[in-house]
C-alpha cells in the first residue's frame, strides 16, 4: 500500500462521515444545530467548530508535507479558525464549507502525489518549543493519521453528547461497501 492509497481514501470517507453527522445534526435538531459548534464535552477542551477545523487542516496539511511544500497561507488560516473556534464557533454551514473544500481538495490529488515522501525528512514545531523530527512514513502513522482520528473522534463525541441520535454505524457508514449479502440484522 502506498501513501497516497491510504492517506486519501481515509480522509475523504472519514470527512464524508462528518458531513453525515452534521446532516444528521440539522435534520433532528433544526433549531438547536447551529448551537453545535460551540459545544465541548468539558470546559478545558476545544469546541465542534475547532475539531472540524483541525481535522480539515490535517488531512490537507499532510498532502503538502509529504510534498515537501510549506503548508500554505490559505490552510494556516484554517488552523487558526480551530484555534480561536472557541470565540468564533461559526454554523454548521460554515463547518460544511470547509469540510467540502477540504473533499475538492483531496479529489484533485494525482494517483501518486504522496508516495515519494516516505522518506523525507519532516519536523514538526509546536508551541513551547516541542519539536519531532520524522521520517514521512513515521510522520503519516505516528502523526498524520492520529491526529486527525482525534479530531473525528471528538467531532462525533460533541455531536452524540449534544443530543444527537447517532451510533457506529454513522461513524463507519464507508464499511457497508463491503457488507456481505444477507448478513445485516433485521
Amino acid at each position: 500500500m502506498t501513501l497516497t492509497n491510504l492517506l486519501a481514501p481515509t480522509y475523504q470517507q472519514m470527512l464524508r462521515t462528518l458531513v453525515g453527522l452534521l446532516e444528521k445534526a440539522q435534520r433532528q435538531m433544526p433549531d438547536q444545530a447551529d448551537d453545535l459548534p460551540a459545544a465541548r464535552l468539558t470546559a478545558d477542551m476545544l469546541p465542534l467548530a475547532a475539531q472540524i477545523r483541525f481535522a480539515v487542516f490535517q488531512a490537507q496539511e499532510a498532502i503538502f508535507r509529504l510534498r515537501g511544500e510549506p503548508v500554505p497561507e490559505w490552510l494556516d488560516a484554517i488552523a487558526a479558525e480551530g484555534r480561536n473556534a472557541a470565540d468564533v464557533p461559526g454554523s454548521l454551514a460554515d463547518a460544511m464549507k470547509r469540510i467540502d473544500e477540504a473533499l475538492s481538495f483531496l479529489a484533485d490529488l494525482p494517483g501518486d502525489t504522496l508516495d515519494a515522501g516516505a522518506e523525507l525528512s519532516i519536523a514538526i514545531d509546536l508551541p513551547g518549543g516541542v519539536a519531532f523530527d520524522l521520517t514521512g512514513e513515521q510522520y503519516v502513522r505516528d502523526w498524520a493519521l492520529p491526529q486527525f482520528y482525534f479530531h473525528v473522534v471528538m467531532a462525533y463525541a460533541i455531536i452524540r453528547a449534544g443530543g444527537v441520535e447517532i451510533g457506529k454505524a454513522d461513524y463507519v457508514p464507508h464499511m457497508f461497501a463491503y457488507l456481505r449479502p444477507g448478513t445485516m440484522p433485521s
